[in-house]
């Protein structure tokens, strides 16, 4: 009797690690989360120390094999997913010489300018698929040479969290074209990095990492890391590939046209293609699938759950139990339009489709016949209306899409799901595992990295989706009505946002 083997995913997260086991069909098995901390040590800063990653890592890996009653031998390969865009100088013994400047910092405004400067913004754009940001580990690496040069000279290597995982285990250093390519240094059409803007910026090309597909074993596991963690020594470890490319996996999105929006507290609408989409106003970004041969041309808003959250807090006061349920209920009731209000959910600022840092969150049209389900019903349309903005932003470039894949925890919500139809006018497909798409596309990666399974493709055949919810005619043409109103609400507030920025 042939015994079962297992696959490894670590999914390194902005809170923590989930160590993810699943067999050789795809199934998930077992987990175990352990978290670690975020540290703001100025407005717009934020770093996590690399050694709580590894001990996260260390302690999910010895839970899992615990609870699972899983043999480390009967791991057939483990694999990273892990927050992209970040920098982390390690030396040459790969240890960390400061803490992580991760993806949500925003200090280096002003090197991201000079990378713009030095190179140009459409040509960043261009061939990195992204525009020249301080997201973007690029800037952040910059802003390390500026400020802290001693630190910098000393830096054998720049890593993602992901990266700095898979050397622990095997002592390689290495990172994989996705998350390579969200760095603005990667040029997406060769697939490596970009050294004429490397050295035009005046970093050091050798402080980058050797970049690999996201199925490449990079390694195996050493003694000291079996030791640390529970595995067995030499068991095979594959790079894997950055969160956003893995959930793209884990979605089910594998083929030329396949897209998906993933709703959570920030929301995004990614779509498979074989070439990048460039946007003439640049609305939207393309990073490298885990495939090779594709890209995921993207577009990410800031607020999403997270105005739904915000306003469920408002709500709810102090003292009450949590009133998601009766909001979602409420907005049910209301018909499309929100009886004449909207909502613009720009309560961080906006990415896509403004760029918009100082964007600011608006009720429009409050009435005194408004009230909890109106507003309700207003905040989860108006996320569905600037999702809209960038699908067809997607649509614009030539992308087909005639059904889009939902993940997240709004896939959770039918009213949500409804909307979302009804403003995309296109069918909802549902994939049966909802909280596991990002390891799921790790696990793959690892998989296909082994030769236990043939390639991407298996994503169709372990992701099964059912069709949630059509459009409906009526609200569509509701709809077609109010989202203009939408879009030129915030054109005529923009000017206003700038101004209060000031005050």
């Amino acid at each position: 009797m042939t015994r079962e083997t297992y696959i490894l995913a670590h999914d390194l997260g902005t809170t923590g690690n989930k160590a993810n086991l699943f067999n050789g069909r795809g199934q998930p098995v077992a987990s175990s989360f352990v978290g670690y901390e975020t540290a703001y040590p100025h407005p717009g800063w934020a770093e996590q120390e690399a050694a709580g990653w590894w001990r996260a890592v260390c302690q999910s890996t010895r839970r899992l094999l615990a609870q699972s009653g899983v043999a480390a031998g009967d791991i057939a390969v483990i694999s990273f997913s892990g927050q992209m865009m970040g920098a982390l100088p390690v030396d040459g013994e790969g240890r960390p010489l400061r803490p992580s400047i991760i993806w949500a910092d925003q200090r280096a405004t002003a090197e991201a300018g000079l990378l713009a400067e030095r190179c140009g913004f459409q040509e960043v754009y261009r061939r990195t698929g992204h525009r020249a940001g301080a997201s973007y580990s690029a800037a952040k690496m910059l802003w390390i040479q500026r400020h802290q040069p001693e630190l910098y000279a000393r830096a054998h290597k720049f890593l993602q969290a992901k990266d700095y995982a898979a050397y622990k285990l095997t002592g390689v250093f290495a990172t994989d074209y996705c998350d390579a390519s969200g760095t603005n240094l990667f040029d997406l059409a060769r697939r490596d990095w970009a050294l004429d803007i490397v050295e035009a910026i005046g970093l050091d090309p050798h402080k980058l990492p050797p970049v690999h597909p996201s199925t490449a074993v990079i390694g195996r596991v050493t003694p000291q890391a079996a030791a640390e963690t529970g595995l067995l020594a030499g068991t095979p470890v594959v790079i894997g590939g950055g969160d956003g490319g893995c959930a793209t996996v884990g979605a089910g999105s594998v083929q030329p046209g396949d897209a998906y929006n993933y709703v959570g507290s920030s929301s995004w609408i990614a779509v498979t293609a074989e070439q990048p989409l460039y946007d003439a106003q640049m609305r939207t970004f393309t990073f490298a699938h885990l495939d090779p041969q594709l890209c995921f041309p993207t577009g990410t808003m800031q607020c999403a759950g997270g105005s739904f959250d915000w306003l469920e807090r408002l709500l709810r006061g102090d003292g009450q139990g949590q009133l998601y349920e009766e909001l979602s209920a409420a907005a049910a009731e209301v018909p499309p339009g929100a009886g004449g209000l909207l909502f613009l959910p720009y309560l961080i600022g906006e990415r896509s489709p403004h760029w918009n840092p100082r964007a600011r969150g608006a009720f429009v049209g409050l009435t005194m016949t408004h009230g909890r389900a109106e507003m309700a019903r207003a905040v989860l349309e108006g996320v569905a209306f600037n999702l809209k903005i960038i699908l067809d932003a997607f649509l614009e470039q030539g992308a087909e899409i005639t059904a889009m894949r939902l993940i997240g925890g709004g896939a959770r919500s039918p009213v949500w799901r409804q909307i979302l139809a009804d403003v995309y006018g296109l069918p909802i497909l549902r994939p049966a595992l909802l909280a596991e798409a990002t390891a799921l596309g790790a696990a793959i990666a690892g998989g296909v990295g082994v030769g236990l399974f043939p390639d991407f493709s298996v994503a169709h055949e372990f992701v099964q989706v059912e069709e949630a919810e059509r459009p409906n005619g009526a609200a569509q043409a509701r709809y077609a009505e109010v989202y203009p109103l939408f879009r030129e609400a915030y054109r005529l507030l923009e000017p206003m946002f700038e101004r209060l920025g000031q005050v």
